[in-house]
């Protein structure tokens, strides 16, 4: 039986490492290509420590982690997202910023990313946000790592009433799987009213 949970405070930071293979595991995949390592995901998810306001939702298998899907108040990514966002004269503070959602394959299509957004939306409606957002990785159509059968999620997302923002766009430096080095990634902000 999947149990999803809500996780704030000390027990978010507890569960944080299992989150951090979770996205090394999951962001392998197409769109992503993301070729991690513990050192870069100890920081990244530091935010999540740092923020009194900070959710991680997990979906979990008996006592195992399977999925998880974290935000924060957008002014705790100000340094990130400001510049796309000046565009738009929405002030940040308004804003609920859904970071990743991440879920082991064999556990898709059981509702679990509707539960994902649920939590987090109403945890944003209790901190008085105006707005929830989110991005999606950029790639070109013509990708030649993009798998034949890849289904974008847009579908999903424009059920839920977001739509792409966009005049917001952010630029993101990863190491892409079989590459060298970083390089630079768009990612398009998709949002909604709460």
């Amino acid at each position: 039986m999947i149990r999803v949970e809500r996780l704030t405070g000390s027990a978010l930071a507890d569960a944080l490492p299992d989150v951090a293979q979770l996205r090394i595991t999951v962001f392998r995949s197409w769109p992503y290509l993301y070729d991690g390592d513990a050192a870069y995901e100890e920081k990244y998810l530091q935010t999540y420590r740092d923020s009194k306001n900070a959710i991680l939702v997990g979906a979990f298998d008996g006592d195992r982690l399977i999925g998880a899907s974290t935000g924060t108040p957008m002014e705790d990514h100000a340094e990130d997202f400001a510049a796309a966002f000046a565009q738009t004269g929405l002030d940040l503070s308004d804003i609920f910023y859904c970071a990743e959602s991440v879920l082991l394959p064999e556990y898709r299509g059981q509702g679990l990313g509707h539960a994902f957004f649920d939590a987090r939306e109403a945890h944003a409606r209790s901190l008085g946000r105006k707005y929830s957002a989110f991005c999606s990785v950029q790639r070109p159509q013509d990708h030649p790592l993009r798998p034949e059968n890849y289904r974008p999620l847009d579908a999903f997302w424009s059920k839920r009433g977001y739509s792409p923002v966009e005049s917001a766009v952010a630029s993101f430096r990863w190491k892409d799987i079989g590459q060298p080095k970083e390089t630079d990634h768009d990612l398009q902000f998709w949002m909604r009213a709460l």
